[in-house]
């Protein structure tokens, strides 16, 4: 796999066509068509339907129509991440013969379970930067023969980053370069705080953290704008980058818009999407001005 060559400044929104717009969305492509267009550079629009379960071609639709209405453009044509599984099938093969990754069987319940148990028992459990468990070590202390017989049984399983292999793997402290509304300049990055992340896994063939890496490789992106709520992400896809001897682009992490109760927009819990502003009569001015622009 080798990435597109870097000749200019090269943007990219990438959203997930698993519910309407709402107003983040809209900051974060706007600022992204700003920034293009200040360095002379492209937009690119990837759309992120790697999760086959939630993503749908009506939500996908409703993209294209939020964006022609807030007079956003951008090149075609779109990529989609479903039609390049292959893609990322292939750096996870490397990944996994490399011995950088391995089969884990626990499901979200009894992930659930463990926990409580043993901080039941008064043991505090780590937590990612999310607020989610660290996975436990279980499988990765299996031996290869358990993990054969498990996988050669059909049970369902995750392809995790063994973490601590994966940083034996660095030959230097990992950085990245912010310009966004939280830190900014040079910043240290410490994928260990997200312990052994999911790369690919039964209902969805690759991890939001693998995906994004290769496609802004793949396309030559060069700055990534996106949400304060991605930015200690940037770790583990730096991480990522250094394993598969990608490039790193330059990032930019813009603060959030919140609902009246300081919470994030969010599309499960329903948030107004950008259509319904626009059937209630808001034009695409107005937006600008509800995310601060």
């Amino acid at each position: 796999m080798s990435a597109i060559p870097r000749q200019s400044s090269v943007f990219r929104f990438a959203p997930s066509p698993n519910g309407p717009l709402h107003l983040g969305h809209a900051l974060s492509a706007l600022l992204n068509q700003h920034m293009a267009t200040s360095l002379s550079g492209r937009l690119l629009l990837r759309i992120e339907d790697i999760d086959l379960t939630r993503c749908t071609p009506e939500f996908e639709a409703g993209i294209y129509a939020d964006l022609e209405w807030l007079g956003i453009g951008w090149e075609r044509p779109v990529r989609r991440q479903s039609e390049h599984l292959a893609e990322y099938q292939a750096s996870l093969d490397t990944l996994i013969a490399r011995g950088l990754v391995y089969p884990s069987f626990m499901t979200r319940g009894e992930i659930r379970a463990y926990v409580a148990a043993t901080e039941a028992e008064g043991q505090p459990w780590p937590r990612d930067p999310d607020g989610s468990p660290l996975y436990p070590d279980d499988d990765l202390r299996r031996t290869a023969s358990e993990r054969r017989e498990l996988l050669a049984s059909g049970l369902k399983h995750a392809w995790r980053l063994d973490m601590r292999r994966a940083m034996e793997e660095l030959d230097a402290p990992l950085f990245w370069d912010e310009t966004g509304d939280g830190d900014r300049g040079r910043v240290a990055a410490d994928p260990r705080a997200w312990g052994d992340v999911i790369l690919s896994r039964s209902d969805a063939p690759s991890s939001y953290h693998l995906s994004v890496v290769l496609d802004d490789a793949l396309q030559g992106v060069t700055h990534v704008v996106r949400g304060l709520d991605l930015f200690h992400s940037t770790a583990v896809h730096r991480l990522l980058q250094v394993l598969l001897d990608l490039p790193t682009p330059i990032y930019h992490h813009h603060r959030l818009v919140t609902d009246s109760d300081g919470r994030k927009l969010s599309k499960s819990r329903g948030d107004t999407g950008l259509s319904a502003l626009c059937e209630r009569g808001f034009s695409a001015a107005d937006i600008r001005k509800l995310v601060g622009l």
